[in-house]
């Protein structure tokens, strides 16, 4: 199994990126706060979990230890996929998701799409206990870092799709947003994730 990859980005988008290994292109998923970590080129150094299925072998990267574990603890509960994982963690850091599973704040969780009220329950039964085992210190409370604008609306449109709101939730979300000033993808994405996390 492939756990750590290193090498340089031959391609970002907010979903995945593309890592050249030596001449080898992996594609490797990701959730947004490793996407806002990333250098837009140049060398990167990604913790990976391999998702072997019948029809697909797939890596998902994450930027630090702690976002790993937090995936595989998140795949650990039942009716939890890779997918959705991702999908949380791009929703989420890790220190307020480590706070809403130890409080058990079914509302803050289920207010991640794709989390209904029986998912946000279940998370918190399995997850409450093991997630005060995992080690906290270094992780972000706030906001990831900005980094150069690279995109543009469509961009933005497309990876709220992708996280699973609907389109219109994410036309809401979009319009208010200013990207006439040739405002970063990633800040964008920020601010349309605090205005649909209300």
């Amino acid at each position: 199994m492939i756990a750590l990859l290193t090498g340089t980005i031959a391609h970002k988008s907010p979903d995945h990126i593309i890592l050249d290994v030596n001449g080898v292109g992996y594609r490797v998923l990701i959730p947004f706060s490793t996407y806002y970590e990333l250098p837009e080129e140049g060398k990167a150094s990604l913790h990976i979990h391999t998702s072997v299925r019948e029809d697909a072998i797939q890596l998902y990267g994450f930027r630090t230890r702690l976002e790993k574990s937090f995936f595989q603890l998140l795949i650990s509960v039942s009716g939890v996929g890779p997918k959705l994982a991702r999908d949380i963690l791009s929703n989420i850091q890790p220190a307020p998701l480590a706070q809403a599973l130890a409080q058990g704040d079914i509302h803050k969780l289920s207010a991640i799409p794709g989390i209904g009220k029986k998912t946000a329950e279940r998370l918190v039964l399995e997850l409450k206990e093991k997630v005060g085992k995992l080690e906290m210190q270094g992780a972000p409370a706030a906001e990831p870092r900005e980094l150069p604008a690279v995109g543009v609306m469509d961009d933005v449109a497309s990876a709220l799709l992708n996280l699973g709101y609907k389109e219109p939730q994410v036309k809401k979300a979009l319009a208010g947003l200013d990207a006439s000033g040739g405002g970063a993808v990633e800040e964008l994405l920020k601010q349309a994730l605090k205005v649909l996390m209300r």
